[in-house]
């Protein structure tokens, strides 16, 4: 008899539902592309109407629900950190109580009340560190693996090892709260101005301009690292446990210096200080896998949790050549959560046979909404839009990709929106990776973003190769490595000079290889490898790219604007193309070019975007 599971994860950060029937992903959504508010935390009732209707499932057909922690267990973690550092925490425990009190703690009623009178079917609570764990293991092309997990921290884990098998997941060894690699590195991401849960992107990108000076204090001063690849954090130095801060006056003797406000300039040794704590962070990740390699003996490797983010990480971790494979999480996340709950409560409680896909299950992370030529041009007449439709697909492609390489940037709407934090080329915004300037013009004229911050390329992959030092496939863009040397520039004197400079823009601007664009300036780049089956009709793209220009990568950047989600529908897409510089927007078979609109439409969607524009 057939089995269909809907997966949750609510409430904390990124909520998201996922439907698996049979084994198989049918559909996965974060809430936050519905609502437009980035990480909405929300139950998510909208993504969870999408997983149904795409799944053509009702709810009374729901045969379990499967949220992705214990409440309780993470309640109990809260009251007993509250009484240990009592009375300081006494703010942060007035703010938090009536939330669970109202809601966290009564999510059986809450899920009942959003699926209606049709649902009776029973709830089932997953460990937060094992929903992870299942989200990793169960769709990778592994039949075994080590697994670890790294976030900030679950109801009471924060690091966890475990091995999978088959259709089961064993848990061996965990780190406890508040010792912890996500805290540490959000503790950092906060003491330098970037928000918390959304600002540790920021601080990766940031750390290659700095030098890390501040290793030995760190490691001195903040950790003791234990033989066995565990570690205790030097608890005077964070206040999280007890305030609504990471960190306090502390981190600032300690340093030398205050904690950066929020758009303050960044200076020197803001940039030391990400450089320190990203090597840092990856040391910590190095002892915990070669742990995790020394208990299970495994080949493979799976990795998930907030961590597993870290592309900077992913890609030592992969150079070290502890594992064979490694697979990671494309929603590596707490939304990943609601995918790892509802497979571990098919393959593990109910004993299901697992098949495994040999690149893996995760139909390219493409498991979200895609819309109909019908809604497409309904939301583009709404607006009074100027398109053109293709009944061409050559023609298409071959027009966009020489739009493409004469500089223009492109919005890009094809198939199923993205699962995870990632654009993989279905809500994309496109530009020529050998533009000099493309990298300040796609963050200061279209993302409205800090002008250091890094674009990805993606390449196809057969071509890799040719660009990067690359050793195995990274289709999710979640690892990062080095240009090859064959594509590097030579400075002259003046230019190493501004690679010195303090000014972030100067040294942006410095042609570092053949592929600027997507040059990061310590010669490395996050790579995402495109390929025809994950690929589609991006794959298409990318070779039409390649036949215009001889060069198979492009600059692949999420389409959305500074402090909102990347777009979901049509309608996202026809705004955030108005109120942007983007020069040309294609959404299926519809093109749209920014000189053909008309002036009044574009007036009309400017002052959407000047909240999120940089001082």
């Amino acid at each position: 008899m057939s089995k269909t599971i809907l997966g949750i994860s609510a409430f904390y950060h990124d909520s998201a539902a996922a439907v698996v029937r049979e084994g198989k992903i049918e559909a996965a959504a974060q809430e936050e592309r519905f609502t437009r508010i980035k990480h909405d935390e929300r139950f998510p009732d909208n993504a969870i109407s999408y997983c149904l209707e795409h799944s053509e499932t009702d709810a009374k057909e729901i045969d379990y629900i499967a949220f992705y922690e214990k409440p309780f267990l993470k309640f109990d973690r809260l009251i007993e950190t509250y009484l240990a550092y009592a009375p300081r925490g006494f703010r942060s425990f007035c703010k938090a109580m009536p939330q669970w009190l109202r809601t966290k703690l009564h999510h059986p009623r809450v899920i009942r009340k959003a699926l209606g009178k049709g649902f009776d079917s029973p709830i089932l609570f997953i460990e937060h560190h094992m929903s992870h764990a299942a989200s990793a293991f169960f769709p990778s092309p592994f039949e075994k693996s080590a697994i670890v997990t790294l976030d900030g921290v679950g109801e009471w884990d924060t690091t966890s090892i475990a091995v999978g098998e088959g259709n089961r997941i064993e848990m061996l060894k965990s780190l406890k709260f508040p010792h912890s690699i996500g805290l540490l590195y959000s503790a950092f991401t906060y003491f330098l101005g970037f928000r918390v849960n959304s600002g540790e992107y920021k601080l990766m990108g940031l750390a290659p301009y700095g030098r890390p000076e501040y290793v030995s204090q760190i490691e001195e001063k903040l950790l003791d690292v234990k033989e066995d690849g565990s570690f205790a954090l030097n608890m005077d130095y964070f206040t999280y446990p007890y305030t609504l801060a990471m960190v306090g006056k502390e981190f600032e003797r300690l340093f030398g210096f205050q904690r950066r406000r929020p758009e303050n300039t960044i200076r020197q040794e803001h940039m030391d200080l990400a450089a320190s704590i990203q090597v840092v962070a990856e040391r910590l990740v190095l002892n915990v896998c070669r742990q995790a390699k020394k208990i299970t003996g495994a080949d493979n490797l799976c990795l998930a949790g907030g961590v597993a983010l870290n592309c900077v990480a992913n890609g030592k971790l992969l150079k070290s050549g502890l594992f064979k494979k490694i697979w990671i999480q494309p929603a590596s996340g707490d939304a990943g959560g609601a995918l790892g709950a509802a497979l571990f409560a098919y393959y593990q409680l109910l004993n299901r046979k697992r098949e495994i896909s040999p690149q893996d299950s995760m139909e390219g992370s493409r498991l979200g909404p895609s819309y109909s030529p019908n809604e497409i041009e309904k939301a583009l007449k709404a607006v009074g839009a100027h398109y053109e439709r293709y009944s061409d697909e050559e023609q298409l492609l071959k027009s966009t990709a020489e739009r493409i390489a004469g500089g223009k940037i492109v919005g890009w709407f094809n198939g199923r929106m993205e699962f995870g934090p990632r654009a993989l080329g279905g809500r994309s915004i496109l530009g020529d990776p050998r533009s000099s300037d493309m990298q300040s013009r796609m963050n200061l004229k279209i993302k409205y973003r800090e002008s250091f911050r890094p674009f990805a390329p993606s390449v196809l992959t057969e071509d890799a190769p040719l660009y990067f030092d690359l050793a195995e496939e990274s289709p999710y863009m979640l690892i990062v490595a080095p240009i090859n040397e064959t594509i590097r520039a030579q400075l002259a004197e003046e230019e190493r000079k501004l690679m010195e400079d303090a000014d972030l823009t100067k040294r942006v601007n410095v042609r570092r290889s053949d592929l600027p664009a997507i040059t990061h300036v310590d010669m490395s780049a996050r790579i995402q490898t495109v390929d025809a089956q994950r690929g589609g009709r991006y794959f298409k793209l990318l070779q039409a790219f390649k036949e215009a220009t001889g060069c198979g990568v492009l600059v692949n950047t999420s389409f959305n604007v500074r402090g909102e989600p990347i777009v979901n529908t049509p309608m996202d897409a026809i705004r955030c193309f108005l109120a942007t510089e983007m020069d040309t927007l294609v959404i299926e078979d519809f093109v749209l070019h920014r000189e053909s609109q008309p002036e009044e439409l574009l007036e009309r969607f400017r002052t959407h975007i000047e909240n999120f524009k940089l001082d």
